[in-house]
């Protein structure tokens, strides 16, 4: 019988799954060849501006495979929805019998993604991190900021965004947790930071090459679409590690992307995040290095959540 969970049943279950060590296991998974994952399905909408993913695969001699449709339409919060919408379904590998369909309102995604970013922190942070720089006070800004701070200790956290009152809700979100968090404008942040993180829908780069000083990591996680881009290329082309979630879906999208098809970066440079997690690739040398890591979004984040919320279903 096909389950249906809904958002408030895996809301209550998320608190008993460690996310970030079942998002890296996943990468690793992915990196040695043992995921199949088809290129991402997609719908570009212009008015109001959205976009739909559809992402999907199996883990190879796993007991189920999970399709994931997830939206972003950034005009919701202005008619009093989230921007984030969705839902995973989960099947069984043996028989094709749909198992579970998990209501999770996007909210899967943004964990899953959220969880990518502290993966990123724990293998290419600087070993001291001083002020940590957000672009985009939305929800996966607020996530990421959440989950980044179970693995790093910043002094201090700014942030920017294009809607003023966006920083104050972000700013009161925060209120219960030990770090000050002021507004900056993205070139402040680049000049205040050594760790910054970007998740804005922007098509226009926000961060310039010429800002980043020496011992800056940047993890970009707006640019999942061909149109979007939030680093200036110049900045991979200046890093001295670029790391990529897929090597082969970040050649048709996000920052990797743009700095391939601009001849910034060549493909043989790019290392992929499951293997540093497995140290097949060396990760941050020393706090002298720029980094930066490109989060398109890989279904095998989405099979990893999907698979430990259902096992925590069954067994509660």
């Amino acid at each position: 019988m096909t389950q249906i969970i809904n958002w408030p049943e895996i809301e209550e279950i998320l608190p008993n799954i460690d996310v970030i060590s079942e998002i890296e296991k996943g990468f690793v998974a992915y990196s040695e060849g043992k995921v199949v994952v088809p290129p991402v399905g997609e719908l570009l909408f212009e008015d109001p501006p959205g976009d739909t993913h559809i992402k999907y695969g199996y883990i190879k001699n796993d007991d189920c495979f999970v399709i994931k449709i997830a939206s972003g339409f950034y005009n919701n919060p202005e008619i009093g929805l989230s921007s984030s919408q969705g839902l995973n379904l989960l099947f069984s590998s043996k028989t094709g019998v749909i198992e579970a369909v998990l209501l999770d309102e996007g909210n899967l995604t943004n964990i899953r993604t959220a969880a990518a970013g502290a993966c990123i922190a724990r293998y290419l942070a600087p070993s001291k991190v001083e002020n940590v720089g957000i672009l985009g006070a939305g929800i996966q800004g607020r996530l990421q900021l959440e989950y980044l701070l179970k693995v790093i200790s910043p002094e201090k956290v700014y942030i920017y965004d294009k809607l003023p009152e966006s920083i104050d809700s972000y700013k009161s979100y925060f209120d219960l947790f030990p770090i000050r968090i002021d507004f900056a404008e993205p070139a402040e942040i680049a000049a205040r930071c050594n760790y910054i993180v970007t998740t804005t829908p922007s098509e226009t780069p926000l961060l310039k090459a010429e800002h980043i000083k020496a011992g800056t990591h940047i993890t970009a996680v707006g640019s999942d679409t061909p149109e979007k881009q939030e680093l200036d290329s110049g900045i991979l082309a200046k890093a001295d590690l670029v790391v990529a979630d897929s090597i082969p879906q970040c050649q048709t999208r996000g920052e990797i992307f743009h700095a391939l098809s601009n001849n910034q970066i060549r493909l043989e440079q790019l290392h992929e995040l499951g293997n540093i997690i497995s140290l097949k690739s060396k990760g941050r040398e020393n706090d002298g290095q720029i980094t930066v890591a490109d989060l398109t979004g890989v279904a095998v984040q989405d099979i990893q959540i999907s698979k430990a919320v259902f096992s925590h279903f069954r067994n509660k």
